[in-house]
């Protein structure tokens, strides 16, 4: 039964906890899922630049014995990503081209993305960020302040979207700073938030990150990023209550997976979880082409013919938008059923 009532958050900061205590060895992971060892050589080579991180709250949602589960599926480093197939690269939306100021991306009108942090809570093995250098992209340093400066500089921006990494991983004290900053600048009306952590730790929605959510002015749009129904236990769908409850407007981004998604059943049931759970199912994407993730990809027929089944079987406001990113263009491109 999902409720709408607040934790109580404790010394102990009981998400920060959780993050510890993720799984970094995918020996561990197999162990727990009853699968048999990967290879040492190889998991040295995949995680040098890349590791496994996955929350045991998230494992806990896997099937055990089942090797082709879709959330182990997403997390599980692969072979295949140390193939270089062509038409795959380390930047395949055009971030570095779109920086003005380290951090700071400015690819579409009225709207300003900062890169807050490189962490996340979970490395999926499909990241189009996987590659990004953000030791060098940090708008933190100085405390914000040239991305500040930018953004009030340029009043056409109205949305401001904070990704990464997960900006989620940020302290709350860290990030009411940042948005006191925004919501001194009169011409930002809307405030969105990029984040996969209510998924795999949801216990970082606690009382101190819904107050300073209630606190700004801006209205605000959090974006979480699920691909599979398994992934959105009552533990999950409380949180999402929560923010719903702070006067958040919950949507979802999804990317579409071999092996993991690419079936109508499981988009259909998705959706309708999403729904039940106040979040509106937006954006199906199809797979940014990052080096590494070739092994994940389906073809635009494919996709288009699961919006098709999803039509039919959904009511028109549970159907996602299906698209695709492409460096340099002003928007998010739609793939239509012609």
């Amino acid at each position: 039964m999902i409720t709408s009532s607040l934790r109580t958050q404790n010394t102990n900061t009981p998400w920060k906890e959780s993050l510890r205590k993720a799984i970094r060895d995918p020996n561990e992971l197999m162990q727990i899922l009853g699968l048999p060892k990967t290879s040492s050589s190889l998991m040295t080579a995949l995680s040098s630049s890349f590791p496994l991180l996955v929350p045991r709250s998230y494992v806990a949602r896997m099937r055990k014995h089942d090797p082709n589960d879709p959330l182990l599926l997403q997390v599980m480093p692969d072979a295949r990503e140390l193939l270089e197939i062509p038409g795959y690269s380390l930047d395949p939306v055009g971030d570095r081209h779109a920086e003005p100021l380290p951090g700071v991306l400015h690819k579409y009108h009225g709207r300003l993305l900062l890169i807050t942090t490189g962490a996340c809570a979970v490395h999926c093995r499909y990241c189009f960020r996987r590659h990004f250098p953000y030791a060098e992209s940090n708008p933190a340093r100085r405390d914000w302040q040239s991305a500040i400066d930018y953004i009030r500089c340029h009043t056409e921006i109205d949305e401001v979207i904070l990704s990464g990494g997960d900006p989620l991983m940020l302290d709350d004290e860290k990030l009411q700073r940042l948005i006191r900053k925004l919501d001194a600048i009169d011409h930002l009306r809307r405030l969105r938030i990029h984040t996969r952590l209510p998924i795999v730790i949801p216990e970082r929605v606690d009382d101190a990150l819904l107050a300073w959510m209630r606190e700004s002015r801006l209205q605000l749009i959090v974006v979480t990023h699920v691909n599979h129904p398994n992934e959105l236990d009552d533990e999950v769908g409380n949180a999402m209550l929560l923010l719903h409850d702070a006067g958040a407007f919950l949507l979802n981004q999804s990317v579409l997976l071999r092996g993991v998604n690419d079936c109508s059943d499981v988009l259909s049931k998705l959706s309708m979880r999403l729904f039940e759970t106040k979040v509106i199912p937006y954006y199906l994407h199809l797979l940014d082409p990052v080096r590494g993730s070739a092994h994940y990809d389906i073809s635009e027929k494919t996709a288009k013919g699961l919006i098709r089944d999803l039509r039919q079987r959904l009511p028109g406001y549970m159907v996602p938008r299906l698209v695709c990113e492409k460096a340099g263009e002003p928007n998010k491109t739609p793939v239509l059923d012609n």
